[in-house]
């Protein structure tokens, strides 16, 4: 994990000084988009590790949960801050952002690189992960042996995700250009309301997790992911009015449906991976997903929008994806309250 972290910041870090396309062409592209491959890669591996870090220090199994959905409070705190970066360098750097502005919050990300480290430096082996090493039971090659005894699991954890990360892309990342080029809408008022919903994230997050514990994980995705499939009708018939208040509430509340996901999300995938293949599986069910929901949501919505000129196709799109969700999450094993020390794979 210190790998990972490494990785993931310092090619952050040297995004600052891309060379730009006047000095070296279309290299500075090539660089670019080598070093986001690289941030990528440490983003794939960090994950799952914080998340069992988290997770297998829980001194109670009723509390996992809980436990598991801080490390998903990175992404709100990652919002958060990021947006209110780029609203500050914006203003104090003003025309001059788009030339070097931009670049200075991917310098000072090497302060948050440097705190990172020495956090991780301080942290133990999860029990679980020590059992494993006096029983020698670690495996030589994890992937492969997951992908041979739980590739269902990594399937589903892939597809539970649809309903969470796709409808998360459109509202924080396609409201943009939506509100703003095809509604004419001020930029700061949909930049001040997303880091509003990222500050409802702090407490929506953990709450769910929470509740997970009380009623179990499946439950409580399965009503995120309902909730999700209902509320995109109700955010796109908010933002087409174009009101100002209206498309504020609407972005503000987005991402509730989207944290009732996501708070018991680490703790259902990880649980359902035996332990000495936990790191290997959730990670990568939890990753497959960037590509068949996250990464095309933004395509999709704007391909949508073009072809039928209305935001309810693209609430029909947020829709589809929850009943993809719903049928995965329902075939998803729940480990809640259960010991997750011992194997379980047979």
């Amino acid at each position: 994990m210190i790998a990972t972290l490494l990785c993931m910041g310092i090619a952050t870090f040297l995004i600052a000084f891309v060379p730009t396309y006047q000095s070296i062409g279309i290299w500075g592209a090539v660089i670019l988009t080598v070093l986001r491959m690289i941030q990528g890669i440490g983003v794939g591996g960090e994950w799952g590790g914080s998340v069992l870090l988290a997770m297998e220090w829980s001194r109670h199994n009723g509390q996992r949960g809980l436990v598991a959905s801080w490390p998903q409070f990175g992404v709100p705190a990652g919002l958060f801050l990021s947006n209110l970066v780029i609203l500050a360098f914006s203003t104090w750097s003003g025309d001059q952002f788009a030339i070097w502005g931009w670049r200075i919050p991917f310098a000072l990300s090497i302060i948050l690189v440097a705190v990172g480290l020495w956090i991780r430096l301080g942290i133990l082996e999860t029990p679980v992960f020590r059992q494993l090493l006096s029983n020698d039971r670690i495996e030589r090659a994890p992937i492969v042996e997951v992908l041979k005894k739980q590739p269902k699991e990594i399937i589903l954890s892939a597809l539970l995700r649809m309903a969470e990360q796709a409808p998360f892309y459109i509202f924080t990342a396609f409201i943009f250009a939506y509100a703003v080029r095809t509604l004419h809408m001020s930029r700061d008022l949909i930049l001040t309301a997303v880091l509003m919903a990222s500050c409802v994230s702090f407490v929506s997050i953990p709450l769910s997790g929470h509740i997970s514990d009380r009623i179990g994980r499946r439950k409580m995705y399965l009503i995120g992911a309902a909730t999700v499939g209902w509320f995109g009708f109700l955010y796109f018939a908010m933002v087409d009015t174009a009101i100002p208040w209206a498309v504020f509430i609407a972005i503000v509340l987005s991402l509730i449906p989207h944290d009732m996901q996501y708070g018991p999300q680490a703790a259902l995938i990880a649980e359902a991976f035996t332990p000495r293949l936990r790191y290997s599986g959730s990670s990568l069910g939890y990753q497959l997903a960037s590509i068949i929901a996250g990464g095309p949501a933004p395509l999709i919505a704007t391909a949508l929008f073009a072809r039928f000129q209305t935001g309810y196709a693209i609430s029909v799109y947020i829709a589809v994806c929850a009943v993809v969700s719903l049928v995965s999450a329902a075939a998803m094993p729940d480990y809640t309250g259960k010991d997750i020390s011992l194997e379980y794979d047979g």
